[in-house]
């Protein structure tokens, strides 16, 4: 998908960050169809204007807890696989589980400090509007640190989480080259071995990989 053909709800309570996000992402050729500050405001707008992606604040008004995930995660049980990129302040591993929960893509959990980085933001807004997954390295981190001591995952070798880690983050086959240093075959070789370590069907396609990956992380399980 084209990035100017992006249609965004935004929902974030402050309004400087709010303001800034409009402009960032109108800069980059993506139309802001919405920007509310609640959490039933964001309900209301994702089934009003089913957006390309929905851009949303954990914690929003009235609860400053996890409404803006639950109200994302509401509108996507009302319209299926409808595209939502979490920001969030601090690495919650349970909103990111309860995102992922649902199997499937179009998801994406990043920091809040990830958007001064316009253009990976810009990216990762891109990403999960295509149906893809853009999940935070400190993220991925962490959920891999919880399931490798044992099971499945205690069997990867130190290059093969690395490996894993830039998949979940939707990195291509050539991307991951690039970031370690090695060659697309041997990104490939270790793709396959960790498809068959932890018993996942090898695909072509990368979202679907990345969320095979992703699932087996969230459940701890095959």
């Amino acid at each position: 998908m084209e990035l100017a053909a992006v249609r965004v709800v935004i929902a974030e309570d402050l309004a400087l960050l709010r303001d800034g996000l409009i402009r960032l992402l109108q800069a980059n050729g993506c139309e802001v169809v919405a920007a509310v500050e609640t959490g039933p405001q964001l309900h209301q707008a994702l089934l009003e204007h089913r957006p390309d992606v929905a851009v949303v604040d954990v914690r929003l008004p009235p609860t400053f807890t996890d409404e803006g995930l639950q109200a994302a995660i509401a509108a996507r049980a009302q319209v299926p696989g409808l595209p939502v990129l979490v920001l969030s302040q601090h690495v919650e591993q349970l909103y990111a589980r309860e995102l992922l929960s649902g199997g499937e893509g179009a998801v994406g959990y990043l920091l809040k400090d990830r958007v001064f980085d316009v253009g990976q933001f810009v990216e990762a807004v891109r990403r999960v509007a295509s149906g893809g997954t853009a999940m935070d390295p400190e993220v991925i981190s962490q959920l891999l640190a919880k399931h490798t001591d044992a099971g499945p995952l205690a069997t990867l070798t130190a290059r093969e989480r690395e490996v894993l880690g830039e998949m979940a983050e939707g990195r291509s086959n050539s991307a991951i080259a690039g970031r370690l240093f090695v060659t697309e075959k041997a990104v490939s070789k270790h793709i396959n071995n960790i498809f068959t370590k932890l018993d996942l069907p090898p695909s072509a396609d990368d979202s679907r990989r990345v969320l095979a990956v992703l699932a087996y992380l969230n459940g701890g399980n095959g």
